[in-house]
């Protein structure tokens, strides 16, 4: 029979995994306390936070939640973290602080719209642009195309007035 303890632990891991919308595991091992405290900050500011659970517990979490099967990066001192909406800046946060870190903090991969992603996968993700700059490029598109048809339409009208304006001094004269 499991101690309470550890079945709190799960339920709580579940927890977690149902309000977010993904996962990444970094492995922590030589992080100091302030570089714990700074790499929390980063990812608090876009939104995930970083949690330490054991690995035995996470496993029957995942799969509990029926999740994809992460098992071989769940080795060693991990730190799971939660994303909530979009992993494109967690993802960025984590890369950051684990280059500035020189390699302290290594990132093993995660769980990205229910599938397994590898660690290659997730520096990938890092380099996509995030919802709001893509939400930033869709409206410069919309509003070149809006600016490029009111001037062929202003160029038209205005092309017909000098022509008929031409006319008319050429009848006049």
């Amino acid at each position: 029979m499991p101690q309470q303890y550890k079945i709190d632990k799960v339920a709580e891991i579940e927890s977690c995994i149902e309000q977010n919308a993904g996962l990444f595991v970094v492995s922590y091992n030589g992080l100091t306390v302030m570089q714990a405290q700074e790499l929390r900050h980063a990812l608090r500011e876009c939104g995930a936070q970083m949690k330490v659970y054991k690995n035995n517990l996470a496993k029957i979490a995942l799969k509990n939640q029926e999740q994809p099967e992460i098992d071989e990066l769940l080795a060693g001192p991990n730190a799971y973290v939660f994303y909530e909406t979009e992993p494109v800046e967690a993802a960025k946060a984590l890369k950051t602080f684990a280059e500035k870190s020189k390699g302290v903090l290594e990132i093993k991969g995660g769980i990205s719209d229910g599938k397994a992603v590898t660690a290659d996968e997730v520096k990938a993700i890092a380099e996509l642009p995030t919802k709001d700059q893509l939400l930033g490029q869709l409206a410069g598109l919309i509003s070149g195309f809006a600016r490029d048809i009111a001037v062929c339409v202003n160029g038209v009208s205005s092309g017909l007035a000098r022509s008929i304006q031409q006319v008319s001094e050429q009848k006049a004269a």
